[in-house]
């Protein structure tokens, strides 16, 4: 079997589809994406394909390597997504070959169905209790909120008072037992991360993600020690390699890799087992598609480490189209009580509708995340 020919896509509302063809008539999907860079993921992917026409793609393993360390260059965002989204087709390739679903190939599952979660209450987060309410009601067991707006690098304690009551309005709704995740997004600095992860103890989260931001995490040990809650972070990591230090200074209780970005199934794989030598747990970032859900499930399902799934199903970055569009048979990923029983189809388990991206990429799109400023004009992260 040869690697004949690659396409990529650009389709709503912010994701990049690829197709792998074989000369054999088996083709594989992947979903090598960076949000708000999809184009220049797109070019990195192409220009990789200079490495895999002619090649059998069942080498998952030699293909990886060669992708990573045949350029002198290597790593970061960019680089990483393109691999990432690659890797996935060639294992929806090598599974639909055999007839198995990828995690058969990866050992096997260690659990029947995944636990997952959903959002609520938007970037600057707000009527977060009513919204909590509903997706118990559906039958979600936890959900993900946004903890602050912007915040300046030292603000008043009043930013403090009001995410602190956000999160009291969502915990009063859903009452002791469901699972409440707040995502600081970079957006809190080390002075205002002290007071505020203090702050929130009393609510019982499920965990804390990001609480600085990725290249501040060596502060870890001293704003979060004696907590007691968990720490995530991860999705801004895209190798092992970058994961190694958080796990030798015991800086987290939870990885989040996502696999659009790490380098795949292949590099997520080695990213899950290297958190369970340090009894790290893992919980994969994936406000994506369908193609990246479906490759962080693989993950998860032979990962005995794994916890919970983030899924996009109605984010509100999803305004033109959501993660279901895009399939033939939307029911492999149909969440179930709060939970997505095991994939069981061949490859990644999931159809993509070619016909439906084709015409959606005519719409495509030029997504960017928000540029937000403090009150002195000052650049805030989002």
């Amino acid at each position: 079997m040869k690697i004949t020919r690659l396409q990529t896509w650009l389709v709503p509302p912010r994701w990049c589809f690829l197709k792998i063809e074989t000369d054999e008539g088996i083709c594989g999907w992947g979903e090598p994406v960076l949000e708000g860079r999809a184009a220049t993921v797109e070019a990195a992917v192409l220009e990789f394909a200079d490495y895999l026409i002619g090649r059998d793609p069942r080498r998952i393993e030699d293909i990886w390597q060669t992708l990573y360390r045949g350029g002198f260059y290597r790593g970061g965002p960019i680089l990483m997504s393109a691999i990432a989204g690659i890797d996935q087709a060639l294992w929806d390739i090598k599974g639909k070959a055999l007839g198995v679903p990828v995690h058969e190939l990866l050992g096997g599952a260690v659990r029947d169905k995944m636990r997952m979660y959903c959002w609520i209450g938007g970037d600057r987060p707000n009527d977060v209790g009513r919204q909590a309410a509903e997706v118990v009601a559906k039958g979600f067991t936890a959900f993900k909120m946004n903890g602050t707006p912007e915040l300046q690098i030292v603000d008043s304690h009043a930013k403090v008072d009001d995410a602190v009551a956000r999160v009291a309005e969502a915990r009063a709704a859903v009452g002791p037992d469901v699972g409440i995740a707040i995502d600081f997004h970079g957006r809190v600095h080390r002075p205002m991360a002290k007071a505020l992860l203090k702050e929130l103890e009393p609510f019982h989260p499920m965990f804390v993600e990001e609480p600085v931001l990725a290249e501040q995490l060596h502060c870890l040990p001293q704003i979060a020690s004696g907590l007691g809650y968990p720490i995530a972070t991860g999705e801004r990591m895209f190798t092992r390699y970058d994961f190694r230090p958080i796990m030798e200074g015991r800086m987290v209780d939870i990885i989040q890799p996502d696999i659009s970005h790490c380098g795949g199934i292949t590099e997520g794989r080695k990213i899950a087992t290297l958190a369970e030598t340090y009894d790290v747990a893992l919980a994969p970032h994936c406000p994506l598609g369908p193609i990246a859900l479906a490759s962080c499930l693989h993950v998860d399902f032979v990962s005995h480490n794994a916890f919970i799934q983030e899924q996009s199903m109605g984010i509100h970055y999803n305004r033109d189209n959501d993660v279901l569009d895009y399939l033939v048979d939307p029911a492999p990923l149909k969440i179930e009580n709060g939970f997505l029983p095991l994939l069981d189809r061949p490859g990644l388990g999931v159809e993509i509708n070619e016909e439906f991206v084709i015409e959606r990429a005519k719409v495509g799109h030029r997504w960017r995340n928000p540029e937000w400023r403090h009150a002195d004009g000052s650049v805030s992260e989002w």
